[in-house]
This record gives structure tokens, C-alpha cells and sequence, in this order.
């Protein structure tokens, strides 16, 4: 075989090899496309980006029975120098995945952004920007606990957030207990039942009258059952997806240095 035919065939199987990755490649990445969407919030904080502090709650949410229908509506709190603007969006189209993984935020703020920083994360409305910050209240002590209360001007905040009382030693633990700043959810002490959250949010105030604080506990739990069973098949599936890809990833990678081209 002489220098030229040589040369010929390198180039073939460099060019076959080559072909075969960018179909593995493209692949994995049309799986990745499928399995994962931007939800209304990424939306949102993008909507936001020239805010420098703002809060995103789950304000309600809502499902159709026997269908994969699933809805959110969001409390988009602004955070300005000598104001505080509120308002509230229109319902959004959210994936079942998404509605699952918050199921129990209702009346959470789920998203954040704190001089200029994002943080997604489930904690009770207003524990980030408001609570604990002295130009809006201050701690009082009543019957030997501390609880925070607004100033007159931003007494209108309690109502905002739906907030019964927030106790400082609760917000002593989200922040000293490894929850701020991180992405952990923070829905009370640890070893108690959840004092923040969906179920609290919908047991009085305006959560009460909200859309899925009026529905059955009978719907409720089925949709619980629903989206659970659906996001544990997902899992599964993604899971399997990456083994996969992982496996033809390496037989590719074999033959690449056994044919010793395209390194």
C-alpha cells in the first residue's frame, strides 16, 4: 500500500469517526432539550435583570383533573430605595416537573434577588429582604417570645406576605442554621411539622380563598399522586438516558484511540 492510499483512508476514517460523535452529540443534547424547559421564573428574573432587589412568591396555583394541565400565578415584590412595589401576574403554564417540585411553596418566596444576586430558593415571604431588616421593623417581645412586627408606614407588608407572626428564633435558624444564602428550603425548625408552606398558607388568610386553597382535599391528594408518580417516572428515564449516554460516549471514546485518529 503506498504513502497516498494511506493517507486517503486516514481520511475516511477520520471523517466516519467524526460523524458518528456529532450524531452521539447531538443526541444527548436533544435529550437534555427535552427533559428540561425554562419555567416562568427564569422568566421572570429575566424580565428583572435591571432590578437589583426583588422577590418572586408563589402566590396560587391550580390543576385540571385528568389532564396535565398545570398553572402558577406569582406575587412579584420590587425592592426600590423609598418604595416597595407589589404586583401580581397573570396565571402561567408550568410543566407537571415544576409544579411538583413545588407543590408545598405555596405563599413562599421561590426566587430571589438580594443586591444583585439570584437565589432560587423555597423560604417564608419576606425572610430575605424584610424581616430582620430594621428600616422596615423591629423585634417585640410578647409573652416572653420575639416576634417581629413593621413600622405603621409598611404594616401593609404583614397582609402582603399573608403573615400570621414570624417568630425570631425561626429566623434565627434559617439564617444560623445553614439555610440562607444556599438552595435548601427552609419550612421551620428541623423535627417539627412545617410552619411555612403550602398547607399553613391555605389554612387562613387570602391563601384560604385562593384557587387551590378551595379545592378538596380529595382533589388535592390526587394531583399530589399524579405529579409524584410522573416526576419518579421522569427521574427514571433521565436516569437511564445518562447511563446510555454515558455508555456510547465511552465506546466511541474506545474506538477514537484504537483507531488512533481524531484525538
Amino acid at each position: 500500500m503506498n504513502t497516498v492510499t494511506k493517507v486517503i483512508i486516514g481520511i475516511i476514517v477520520v471523517f466516519f469517526i467524526a460523524k458518528t460523535c456529532g450524531r452521539s452529540g447531538s443526541s444527548s443534547s436533544s435529550s437534555v432539550a427535552e427533559t428540561w424547559q425554562k419555567s416562568p421564573v427564569d422568566n421572570l428574573i429575566k424580565e428583572l435583570n435591571n432590578e437589583q432587589n426583588f422577590s418572586i412568591i408563589l402566590f396560587d396555583m391550580d390543576a385540571n383533573e385528568g389532564s396535565d394541565n398545570y398553572r402558577h400565578q406569582y406575587q412579584v415584590i420590587i425592592q426600590r430605595p423609598d418604595t416597595v412595589v407589589e404586583q401580581k401576574t397573570t396565571w402561567k403554564n408550568v410543566s407537571e416537573p415544576f409544579f411538583s417540585q413545588n407543590l408545598n411553596n405555596m405563599g413562599m418566596e421561590i426566587a430571589s434577588k438580594k443586591d444583585g444576586v439570584v437565589t432560587k430558593q423555597a423560604v417564608p415571604a419576606g425572610y430575605n429582604h424584610y424581616v430582620g431588616n430594621e428600616k422596615y421593623g423591629r423585634w417585640e417581645n410578647r409573652g416572653g417570645s420575639s416576634f417581629w412586627a413593621f413600622y405603621g408606614q409598611y404594616a401593609f407588608m404583614s397582609h402582603m406576605f399573608n403573615m400570621g407572626s414570624y417568630r425570631r428564633s425561626y429566623w434565627d435558624d434559617y439564617r444560623g442554621g445553614g439555610y440562607y444564602g444556599s438552595s435548601r428550603g427552609y419550612y421551620g425548625p428541623r423535627g417539627s411539622s412545617p410552619v411555612y408552606g403550602t398547607k399553613s398558607y391555605t389554612s387562613s388568610g387570602s391563601g384560604s380563598n385562593s384557587k387551590w386553597g378551595s379545592k378538596p382535599s380529595t382533589f388535592k391528594d390526587k394531583v399530589r399522586s399524579r405529579v409524584s408518580r410522573s416526576s419518579s417516572s421522569s427521574s427514571a428515564r433521565s436516569s437511564s438516558k445518562t447511563t446510555r449516554s454515558s455508555s456510547r460516549y465511552r465506546t466511541s471514546s474506545t474506538r477514537s484511540r484504537s483507531g488512533g485518529f481524531g484525538k
